[in-house]
């Protein structure tokens, strides 16, 4: 299942992100009549498409495994989480009725209704990942329901979307496809602004993103620590696992890097940063917060890849709101981008950093609430199927993955190759 969903995240991450780059791109063709616009619009709906129809199936694979490989959790929390995959199947359905408007109604339909189609797949694309969402954070912070007799009773839909924890791992679900779609087709078009920096389809492609991610870089840290302040009140055992704080007490530092040892209680080669997770977590440099000593061993979750990936996802987004904001800085002041060559190879750099940091965040929040299925209520080893033989399911759908992989790289580097050359010896974007 983890391999299956961290290979389905990329395609739900460009599905969400992708399709704002080409509305602003056709916004601009409508403003300026410069064709260029509109070829950077076709050029980024037609990679949208690829990625749409081949993360299609790699989403059925996740609903065929929900029902293979967690039996007894689909039977108990169906009646909860039924109804936002339902919601989900709508949202997904009008995002290809629109995304096949979009793709073949370039002046067949007026111009208004074909932005229309557009901001349709922006919108249907982000409620698709908000209501999954909403089903994840149920998990992290179940919500609206009560048990009886060990059956989950008297469910109240709005409460249990709406739970804890929804509308803080939604938003930043949604801003980290933005940052990563932008960085991600930024460092691609440098890349062949590095061979021709004379293609103005390129530059004016590279604008777009370099914009819209640093824009939304800039927003990401303010949705993390929205994130972090539900885990400080509703999951402080996820938040000591990821900051390895193992003793409960004041004046509490940050810890950057390091091992965690369960053995010594003590993070070995970490940098500690003296008051800061204090300050984060409780705005007092000399508040109170819950470490691990707090919980029985045997619920904390696993330490070393929690504190890993969490310092992972920190990190990249760290280095990504520092260049985000000499993306601005660059734009503002109309600098030639395209002449910094050092620069360009730095956002190619930077390009695949936002999938690195969409997955390491994934492993913190799932890994981080283990071993907890449903958090404080089902464990995930209580949840999974009790089968034999189960490798050959893990062999098939990982050959599936890997296949799928290929078809997209070879059809995405088709896609990058058939890229117009529109030269220009103007340095004016």
């Amino acid at each position: 299942m983890a391999i299956t969903l961290m290979f389905h995240i990329i395609f739900g991450v460009v599905g969400v992100g992708l399709p704002l780059l080409m509305v602003i791109a056709e916004i601009r063709w409508l403003r300026t009549k410069s064709d260029v616009y509109l070829q950077v619009a076709k050029h980024w709906a037609h990679g949208a498409a690829i990625m749409f129809a081949i993360g299609a199936v790699s989403g059925t694979v996740v609903s065929f495994e929900l029902g293979l490989l967690w039996p007894t959790f689909m039977e108990f929390a169906g009646p909860v989480i039924g109804m936002p995959f339902s919601l989900e199947g709508i949202a997904f359905f009008t995002e290809a009725i629109f995304l096949a408007i979009y793709l073949y109604g370039w002046h067949r339909i007026p111009h208004t209704a074909h932005l229309f189609s557009g901001i349709m797949v922006v919108i249907s694309g982000a409620c698709s990942a908000l209501i999954v969402l909403t089903a994840n954070s149920w998990m992290n912070t179940p919500a609206g329901f009560d048990i009886v007799d060990g059956n989950i009773v008297n469910v109240s839909m709005i409460g249990a979307i709406f739970n804890p924890m929804a509308v803080p791992q939604a938003i930043h679900m949604v801003v980290a496809a933005y940052v990563t779609v932008a960085f991600a087709a930024a460092g691609i078009h440098a890349y062949y602004l590095r061979k021709n920096p004379r293609n103005l389809f390129h530059r004016k492609a590279l604008k777009i993103a370099l914009v819209v991610g640093a824009v939304f870089a800039i927003i990401q840290p303010m949705s993390g620590d929205f994130v972090a302040r539900g885990l400080v009140k509703f999951q402080p055992l996820k938040l000591a696992a990821l900051e390895a704080r193992f003793e409960t007490g004041p004046n509490a530092p940050l810890t950057i890097g390091g091992i965690p040892d369960k053995e010594t209680r003590t993070v070995k080669h970490g940098i500690e940063i003296p008051y800061l997770l204090s300050i984060l977590a409780k705005r007092d440099p000399h508040g109170v917060v819950i470490g691990l000593d707090s919980f029985p061993e045997e619920h904390w979750p696993p330490l070393v890849i929690t504190h890993l990936s969490y310092n992972l996802m920190i990190g990249i987004g760290s280095f990504m709101i520092l260049i985000g904001i000499l993306n601005l800085y660059y734009v503002i002041k109309r600098r030639p981008i395209h002449k910094y060559r050092n620069y360009l190879l730095l956002l190619v750099f930077c390009g695949p950093l936002g999938f690195i940091a969409v997955e390491a965040g994934w492993i913190c929040a799932e890994v981080g609430r283990q071993p907890w299925i449903i958090y404080n209520i089902m464990k995930t080893a209580d949840a999974v199927t009790p089968m034999k033989g189960i490798h050959v399911t893990f062999i098939t759908f990982t050959l599936i993955s890997i296949m799928l992989g290929f078809i997209t790289v070879l059809f995405l580097i088709r896609q990058f190759r058939k890229a117009p050359e529109i030269l220009s010896d103007s340095d004016d974007d």
